[in-house]
């Protein structure tokens, strides 16, 4: 039976959404990694932005509809899934991650999480099943377990970012765009993607490799970044 990794969306465009992208690349890898991709998002409204100018349009769009049209239309409400439905679970970057699913664009170390996200999380996490982070997605990881947990994470080199992270408890760990950060200990894998990226074969094999670490977690294998 294929390991079940979730897919928590955001919406879709880096501006109001998950980053398209590295959901698309987050999808590619699980599948070509023999595993089987659950995406989910929180049925919640989002605000709009125009994607060519960056500045909003002034109107409301839903995360879980906006969120399917990157999953073809297979997408779950994330308050319908218990961690006993998973394996893994992996959250792609894009504002949406930083923005709908909490408040840490606005908030930083303070941010409060979307309740059926944080509840996902924190299961995962009791659970000892692995995490994957993409982009900004760990700070969203940060906010929700870093009291707990103090979990090592990446955005890349920002420091601005790895300060805030490093203010909710967890450890921020300075990596370059094709790598990845193993927290061996509490299993989470997290990438800086685009928070890097000058090109998107870049973004690509920082995913693949990402997803390919979670997957092995999973099979107790000793790996590295």
């Amino acid at each position: 039976m294929k390991k079940r990794v979730g897919v928590v969306l955001s919406g879709c465009g880096v501006y109001d959404g998950s980053e398209i992208h590295e959901a698309v690349f987050t999808l590619l890898a699980i599948d070509q990694n023999g595993a089987q991709a659950v995406c989910m998002a929180p049925d919640i409204e989002l605000e709009e932005i125009n994607h060519l100018s960056g500045q909003p349009t002034g109107a409301r769009r839903n995360v879980q509809i906006e969120s399917a049209r990157i999953s073809r239309g297979k997408i779950k409400n994330i308050a319908d899934i218990k961690s006993s439905d998973l394996d893994a679970i992996i959250f792609p970057g894009g504002f949406g991650a930083a923005k709908n699913l909490c408040d840490f664009t606005s908030k930083g170390a303070d941010a409060s999480i979307q309740p059926d996200v944080a509840r996902l999380l924190q299961e995962m996490a009791a659970e000892k099943k692995p995490i994957g982070a993409i982009c900004i997605a760990p700070a969203l990881i940060a906010a929700t377990l870093g009291k707990q947990y103090t979990p090592q994470l990446t955005i890349g080199t920002d420091a601005g970012t790895a300060a805030a992270i490093n203010a909710t408890g967890s450890r921020h760990v300075a990596c370059p765009v094709r790598d990845f950060v193993l927290d061996k200990e509490n299993k989470i894998v997290s990438t800086p993607a685009y928070m890097l990226a000058a090109r998107i074969s870049e973004t690509a094999e920082g995913i693949d490799r990402t997803v390919k670490a979670l997957l092995e977690l999973l099979s107790n294998l000793t790996i590295g970044g």
